[in-house]
């Protein structure tokens, strides 16, 4: 399949639990309210995304209608009635992406990048299109936190462009296990590449779910599907010159809205606030 243009997103929010997270009241870098619905969909609008395509369990859609901000015209609820796990999430959304390579991003993560201009998702869409190739955004990891995270193992393609090709794909890996499969040159000591919450795919991905489902497994998880893209096709993995936030995290919330505060033009203001702050709050007693 000739890879065009990316003008394709799915952004999955049915997980049990995540109703809520959309809808959560975020200060954006410019200081001002918005849903952190609406933060995702400019993620995607900015990278030139035109269709979104957002998995919510019944009755979520609902609940979205405000939240979606200036992108609700862009915006197609795609319903996952029987949850099966995440790869079944991603299954769903096949006939509204077509045969056009897309972004998937999650939903219960919030992305800043390290330059304003240039957003996490325009940054992964830049590289699938020059590489006319599936890329996983990734983040280096420290080996206390990839039990979190699918890990990859892979070389570097390319240093100067933060580009690695991806051999394996592991879920959640064990230090030891990372140690023994997942170690990739050029990295420090202890860290690890971790999916950083968003990929940019090709309809070759639902072919793979479709025969893992065919399996009549339970759950239908993504990464290994990912790992038998690595193992067939060119896949690569792009480190983000930014972070993510997982909101479901204990205080992944306000651990977002900071990175958002201190990202801002407004930031020294927003440092000089915290140090007062700081110096006002007593350690609790024990």
């Amino acid at each position: 399949m000739a890879f065009m243009k990316i003008r394709t997103a799915v952004l999955t929010s049915a997980k049990r639990g995540h109703t809520h997270l959309p809808l959560q009241t975020m200060i954006d870098r410019e200081g001002y309210p918005q849903a952190t619905l609406a933060l995702q969909l400019k993620e995607l609008v900015d990278a030139g995304i035109e269709r979104v395509g957002i998995v919510v369990a019944p009755g979520q859609a609902e609940l979205y209608g405000e939240a979606m901000a200036a992108a609700a015209d862009r915006v197609t609820f795609i319903e996952q009635t029987d949850p099966r796990g995440f790869g079944d999430a991603v299954l769903r959304a096949k006939a509204f992406v077509g045969d056009a390579p897309f972004v998937l991003s999650v939903g219960d993560h919030l992305f800043v990048s390290d330059d304003p201009a240039r957003p996490c998702a325009a940054q992964l869409v830049a590289v699938a299109e020059r590489e006319r190739a599936p890329v996983a955004a990734v983040q280096s990891t420290h080996e206390s936190e990839i039990g979190l995270y699918g890990t990859i193992g892979g070389v570097l393609e390319d240093r100067d462009r933060a580009l690695f090709r991806i051999r394996k794909i592991v879920e959640k890996p064990t230090p030891t296990q990372a140690e023994l499969e997942l170690l990739v040159p050029g990295l420090r000591s202890g860290h690890y590449l971790c999916f950083f919450g968003m990929h940019v795919l090709t309809p070759r991905i639902f072919e793979l779910l479709e025969t893992a489902a065919a399996d009549g497994k339970d759950g239908l998880a993504l990464t290994p599907a990912l790992d038998r893209l690595a193992e067939t096709e060119t896949f690569y993995a792009y480190e983000i010159a930014g972070h993510r936030y997982n909101l479901e995290e204990r205080h992944g919330l306000l651990m977002a809205q900071m990175a958002l505060a201190l990202a801002s033009p407004h930031r020294d203001e927003v440092l000089t606030r915290i140090v007062r702050l700081l110096a006002h709050t007593q350690s609790p007693v024990r």
